[in-house]
């Protein structure tokens, strides 16, 4: 799904791992809506939460293999967004 203020985010499926440690989230692969193919998370680079008024956006900076690419949890509609590709 495309987004008129960002055309690179698209919103995807993750499988993510909570309350682990020290990182309460981590995400671990992620998969395109309409694509059967998993996108394993090879390395979390870095880990920012960004606010807009009462809404929190987790950004997770990631490693898919040798793909640097950005994951967004939006926590008020509780969707994911693939935002670089």
């Amino acid at each position: 799904m495309k987004n008129n203020n960002n055309i690179n985010k698209e919103r995807v499926e993750v499988m993510a791992l909570f309350g682990y440690e020290m990182t309460p989230c981590e995400p671990l692969s992620f998969k395109r809506i309409g694509d059967s193919r998993d996108f394993e998370v090879t390395d979390l680079l870095q880990t920012t939460v960004k606010f807009a008024g009462n809404v929190a956006v987790h950004i997770f900076d990631v490693m898919v293999g040798k793909t640097p690419c950005r994951l967004e949890f939006d926590a008020s509609h509780l969707y994911w967004y693939l935002t670089k590709a």
